[in-house]
């Protein structure tokens, strides 16, 4: 159960991080166009579009990996208190109640809604250029596939940690600067309350 969970951890982390370059493309993009604007008075046509659906594709596409860094935003200060049963226990009841479910229909309706926009070419009615917009529309699908097998995932860690009492460690890749400051602060006062006690009298 533990290798399922890393594999779709992996998954997550995999699409996650690849669909984070939307962010540079959009960068450029955008940088490209304030240029053009401000210094060759030629704006470009296309700018808005890209940065739009870049960013579109990044909100979509992250939200597994997300999810499986337990990344998403809830009110804690209660949830925090409880022990990791009790945790487990009304996470497993959240995802079955409602994530399970509202994916699933995300999917269902995805296909067919991405699928119409694929075979009719679709444009955006808002660009003056028509850029199309059936790409970004079949990733709908696809996220929420992801977003099922990550529910799924999460599920089984719950599972895990209603057996063993504990929560299965997650992957992280970065450390928010807080935390990292507050946890190097914490070192500095034990290796300095070493020092102390080794101190001569």
């Amino acid at each position: 159960m533990k290798n399922f969970v890393l594999f779709i951890d992996r998954l997550s982390a995999g699409v996650g991080k690849a669909f984070s370059w939307c962010v540079v493309i959009m960068a450029l993009g955008t940088g490209y166009d304030i240029v053009m604007r401000y210094l060759f008075h030629a704006p470009t046509a296309w700018a808005f579009d890209v940065s739009y659906f870049m960013y579109g594709a990044l909100f979509i596409m992250a939200g597994a990996y997300t999810l499986s860094r337990n990344g998403h935003v809830r009110c804690d200060f209660v949830y925090q208190t409880w022990r990791p049963r009790v945790q487990a226990a009304i996470d497993l009841a959240l995802s079955i109640a409602f994530l399970l479910p509202v994916f699933l229909a995300v999917l269902v309706y995805g296909i067919p809604f991405a699928g119409q926009s694929w075979s009719s070419h679709e444009v955006s009615v808002y660009a003056a250029n028509g850029a199309p917009v059936y790409p970004l529309k079949a990733l709908i699908p696809i996220a929420a596939a992801l977003m099922l097998l990550q529910c799924l995932a999460e599920i089984v860690r719950c599972v895990l940690c209603l057996r063993d009492g504990v929560w299965p460690q997650r992957p992280h890749d970065v450390e928010e600067m807080e935390s990292a400051i507050l946890a190097e602060a914490e070192d500095r006062r034990r290796i300095q309350a070493e020092l102390h006690v080794r101190a001569p009298r």
